[in-house]
């Protein structure tokens, strides 16, 4: 094989590898005391059987447990929390159980609705109840994206495969 031939094959084989490396790969999620994504949602999926269901944090529960989890759903599960942040539609009222309650919600929505992902440690529980208040609209299956892969690392893949591939072009 020719020079050329073997640097399209080094990039072709190196752009996984460095799409991970700057950060645009797959985040796998840790598993511990802390529910993960299920990979069959129809298991145990309440939504399934009963209608439209959200996942709450439980009143009463430690403090120190619920922080822990709600740290956890929006950090390593990935949940989108912009909502309860300072000036978002969630933010008030300014309380760890309605934080808690809407990153658990968002998770649980967008991990299959399956029990597994309402449980948090033992600090939340599934409702019927929709949570939703004011400006602040709880997700309910269907309006929140899924736990799939992000498209973003498959765009990211054929950047740099077409990089490489102009490079080697600009070579010859």
């Amino acid at each position: 094989m020719g020079k050329n031939t073997w640097v399209l094959l080094y990039c072709l084989l190196s752009i996984p590898n460095l799409a991970l490396t700057m950060g645009v790969g797959v985040e796998e999620k840790v598993d511990g005391a802390i529910p993960v994504t299920t990979l069959s949602p129809p298991e145990g999926n309440t939504t399934f059987l009963d209608g439209t269901t959200w996942c709450v944090a439980l009143a009463g529960v430690s403090q120190d447990d619920l922080q822990n989890a709600l740290d956890w759903a929006c950090g390593l599960g990935m949940t989108d929390c912009k909502a309860i942040q300072e000036g978002g539609p969630c933010y008030d009222p300014d309380t760890l159980l309605s934080h808690a309650s809407f990153a658990f919600n968002s998770y649980y929505q967008q991990n299959g609705n399956s029990d597994i992902a309402c449980n948090f440690g033992g600090t939340a529980a599934v409702t019927k109840l929709n949570p939703s208040y004011g400006k602040c609209v709880y997700a309910a299956p269907g309006s929140v994206g899924s736990a799939a892969p992000p498209l973003l690392s498959f765009i990211w893949w054929w950047k740099l495969a077409l990089l490489c591939l102009l490079l080697l072009y600009l070579r010859s």
